[in-house]
């Protein structure tokens, strides 16, 4: 990875953190505590002295994601469950890896922004902005390009380019959430009523039957 471009995702985590959502800290750090049975808007801290340098590291972010699967596309999320020193920071990052044609379908992060920085090959990207208007907002990204989905907002990226393709994104939560349209939509437990999709979507019952058996979590 060249220089120019750790220097971008550097400055991209510093800006997701600087415009972070989540909780902020009131001591130097809280190092979440996942054996605790208490249930809180984060994690509950661990005991400060007990705190240690691997409760902020990660290792693995340099090996690819398995992109042989029906979208040609992988992720690997750094968030507070890797690394509990990330607990009220209001930051995680995730490697991207993309196949040829590969595909992040449209999704969202309802607690938080994202921005992405291309590392290697070309990828089409775009969100879409909230009803009434709708419109998408789209780029093609290639090396170095950087690029910023608001918090919210149903976005995507595909691999248009002639290479595998690898991103690397900064998020502005240390469990930024993940909802993906179709799965959400078609593939809930339990599923949502024909009725109610059917008319939503002005389908017929059979097309709303077949997206589901799509959809389902059992595919």
């Amino acid at each position: 990875m060249a220089a120019p471009i750790l220097v971008f995702v550097l400055l991209s985590l510093a800006s997701s953190l600087a415009f972070a959502f989540d909780p902020s800290p009131l001591q130097d750090f809280c190092v979440a505590d996942n054996a605790s049975p208490v249930f809180v808007n984060g994690e509950v801290c661990k005991d400060p002295k007990l705190v240690q340098a691997g409760d902020f590291f990660f290792s693995g972010l340099d090996i690819p994601s398995n992109t042989t699967n029906q979208l040609g596309s992988n992720i690997n999320l750094v968030n507070v469950a890797k690394i509990p020193g990330l607990n009220t920071l209001g930051i995680s990052m995730v490697r991207i890896d993309y196949a040829l044609n590969g595909l992040i379908p449209p999704h969202t992060h309802p607690r938080a922004t994202e921005i992405l920085v291309v590392i290697e090959g070309t990828l089409y990207v775009g969100f879409i902005t909230s009803n009434p208007e709708n419109r998408l907002i789209s780029k093609v990204l290639n090396k170095g390009d950087v690029f910023v989905f608001p918090i919210g907002l149903i976005h995507f990226e595909f691999n248009v380019g002639q290479t595998n393709a690898i991103a690397i994104a900064g998020l502005s939560s240390q469990n930024p959430g993940l909802i993906p349209i179709a799965n959400s939509v078609f593939g809930s437990t339990p599923p949502i009523s024909d009725d109610v999709l059917t008319k939503a979507f002005q389908l017929g019952n059979n097309v709303v039957d077949s997206l589901k058996s799509k959809f389902s979590p059992a595919n």
